[in-house]
């Protein structure tokens, strides 16, 4: 029994264990007796899969071996040229059992993907591999023990130097769930710590203190303890809290916050510092006969100012640059060539999720201060322009089509956020229309017209959150 007080023999030991199966037998664990009454079934389910594979893959990974390198040959007593011609067959069919292998590997990992993470597989394959909907969730103590599983599972292949590649979608399932655990157990652990006020006796120690502290302290260690095995890296692994998306889950199930929100949130109290709070202190201190109250006030000030630029770039960075950075992609998705393209139907989808993007911040921004919008808003529209006018400058050449989109495109940018252009991004979108050759049919600009009103007739009401309002920048 090791230290986590797992009574199985590990991978490495079990495949010590194989030479003495039967081929086709099954490798079964030792469980104690109650175990099928007291494992929930998806747990019951992994461990015999895992069983059945580390039990019989490697029996035929050996045969298989022996297959190639001639040796079952040469043990059967056959001829030297006969051992030759069916080495050389064998070598020929290594991509078949390589497809067997693979086809298995991606079985197994749908059927643990249907009975632990359905929502990952494709809409064709819940029928085959789901089912379980109707089941218990899972604890992060049951998780664990199924990444422990599924861990000794790979390394038990990997231990047959089974090729990495075909063992990348073990690899992939195991990010997944150590992944899941995590979020699963901090959001329990939330939970239980959302609920130890009803626990609260009222009961004062020694110390001054009630039970509640030490209560909490032990949902803290229990937490830690079961995210040992999910957060511990094998060999080939990733960490998970490097994975930007996974911190940012995490943290908003550990405070109940994004850091983009506690981002605006600080700035507000920046903004309301450097406005009101010590204008009012200052006036204060004179009121009380305090004098040299000045130069305190000016270091104060300028030392938050510091802090609010720091954490404005902070933001800008976070939410400008992927949006910045699905400009391209986007345009040239599908092998677009602005030399070869079709006459132009309306402004193409990339622009339209871009601007979406740009709305989700500019509600994620309102949420928390309305006197932030404008200052956040042209920033980000600053970045976007100044990438559009990158683009737009690197193409060598456009046919009249291509022409004709581009200027659509990027006119129905420039008119939809309008309200938060300043002096750089409207520079920034006269470089851009400059780089175009001119539009000198009456029937193209008519169609430039069409489809310009179409794109803002149909994107009205999403765009309405755009037009100017009573909100004055704040000016820094």
């Amino acid at each position: 029994m090791d230290s986590e007080g797992d009574t199985r023999p590990s991978a490495l030991g079990r495949l010590g264990h194989t030479a003495s199966l039967q081929r086709g037998g099954s490798l079964r664990t030792p469980r104690p007796s109650t175990w099928r009454f007291e494992t929930p079934q998806q747990v019951q389910f992994v461990e015999k899969l895992s069983d059945v594979v580390i039990g019989q893959l490697p029996n035929f990974w050996k045969l298989w071996i022996s297959y190639v390198n001639g040796s079952l040959f040469s043990e059967t007593g056959e001829k030297s040229g006969q051992v030759e011609k069916s080495k050389k067959n064998a070598r020929q069919r290594q991509n078949d059992f390589k497809k067997m292998i693979e086809e298995m590997t991606n079985r197994l990992v749908k059927l643990v993907r249907g009975a632990l993470l359905p929502t990952t597989l494709p809409q064709g394959d819940l029928s085959l591999y789901g089912g379980w909907e109707n089941k218990t969730e899972l604890t992060g103590a049951w998780l664990t023990q199924i990444i422990h599983t599924v861990r000794a599972c790979h390394e038990a292949m990997s231990a047959l130097e089974i090729p990495n590649d075909l063992l990348q979608v073990i690899q992939d399932l195991l990010l997944e769930l150590r992944v899941h655990c995590l979020m699963v157990t901090l959001l329990h652990t939330t939970e239980d710590v959302k609920r130890l006020a009803e626990k609260e006796d009222w009961v004062v120690d020694n110390e001054g203190i009630t039970s509640l502290p030490s209560q909490f302290e032990q949902c803290m260690i229990l937490m830690l303890q079961s995210l040992k095995e999910p957060l511990e890296i094998k060999q080939g692994e990733m960490n998970v809290l490097q994975i930007d998306q996974v911190q940012d889950q995490a943290t908003e199930l550990s405070v109940g916050i994004m850091k983009e929100q506690r981002l605006l949130i600080i700035l507000s109290n920046c903004h309301y510092l450097e406005k009101h709070t010590f204008l009012n202190l200052a006036n204060y201190f004179e009121k009380h006969g305090l004098t040299g109250t000045e130069k305190i006030t000016r270091v104060s000030m300028d030392a938050v100012r510091g802090l609010d630029r720091k954490l404005f770039e902070a933001y800008i960075e976070r939410r400008a640059d992927p949006i910045a950075g699905s400009l391209e992609p986007g345009i040239y998705a599908g092998y677009f060539d602005w030399r070869d393209c079709q006459t132009p139907t309306g402004v193409r989808n990339y622009l339209k999720e871009a601007l979406v993007s740009i709305i989700t911040v500019h509600a994620e921004v309102f949420t928390v201060s309305k006197d932030l919008v404008p200052r956040v808003l042209s920033k980000i529209v600053e970045s976007v322009a100044d990438e559009m006018c990158r683009l737009m400058q690197c193409v060598s050449s456009f046919s009249k089509n291509g022409a004709l989109q581009a200027r659509l495109e990027l006119c129905a940018l420039r008119d939809a956020i309008v309200a938060y252009l300043n002096s750089e991004s409207n520079a920034s979108f006269k470089l851009a229309l400059d780089a175009l050759p001119q539009l000198h049919s009456g029937a193209d600009k008519k169609l430039f017209e069409e489809l310009l009103n179409k794109f803002k007739s149909s994107m009205q009401l999403q765009l309405t959150c755009f037009q100017p309002s009573c909100i004055q920048p704040v000016k820094r």
